[in-house]
């Protein structure tokens, strides 16, 4: 939390189907909390952090 982001930016490594996908911001702010565990399943469309935008 309190990482600075752009768009663009590496956020976070999603695994499906034994596939590593980058992740990237798709706007210009700071995190302030991050909405899912290390291993959490996740789903198409879950938000995974909120960012303030700058």
């Amino acid at each position: 939390m309190g990482t600075k982001v752009v768009e663009n930016t590496p956020v976070c490594i999603i695994e499906a189907m034994k596939i590593m996908n980058e992740i990237q911001a798709e706007t210009k702010g700071t995190v302030i909390e991050v909405l899912v565990e290390n291993g959490q399943p996740v789903e198409y469309g879950q938000k995974l952090f909120k960012v303030k935008q700058a």
